[in-house]
């Protein structure tokens, strides 16, 4: 077999790499690894969603509007189990959504920045029955 079967991880510059992992840790309740980074394994997410959970892969067209506000090229998209209680937190913690939340047949969004200025796209999958 000589296929790519997964996204196995994603790696960014930042100015201050700590202070950016604490406010994942802190805003998004992240654990952190013994690296530095943050660990998602892929049980986690198909225990929780077994039909829903998958990653994506996907260019945009330069000049997309769906980055913005942010101006940087990446965009992360992050999967939760509780889009409620995210959003709680991230509140608690003061940080302000971009644009409001968004429900569709195939999940729940939330879009906030992280101290970088990049776009997080929070998603709850929804399981197809």
């Amino acid at each position: 077999m000589s296929n790519v079967i997964g996204l196995g991880g994603i790696f960014f510059l930042c100015d201050d790499p700590a202070a950016t992992a604490k406010w994942y840790e802190e805003v998004l309740g992240m654990a952190p690894n013994d690296y530095g980074g943050f660990d998602f394994l892929h049980a986690a997410s198909a225990k929780a969603f077994p039909e829903g959970a998958r990653s994506i892969f996907a260019p945009f067209k330069s000049g997309s509007d769906y980055f913005k506000p942010s101006s940087e090229t990446v965009m992360f998209n992050l999967m939760v189990d509780d889009m409620d209680a995210v959003l709680k937190r991230i509140e608690t913690a003061g940080v302000e959504l971009v644009q409001p939340p968004e429900d569709f047949d195939y999940g729940r969004f939330a879009w906030l920045m992280d101290p970088d200025g990049r776009k997080i796209e929070l998603w709850q999958p929804k399981e197809r029955g």
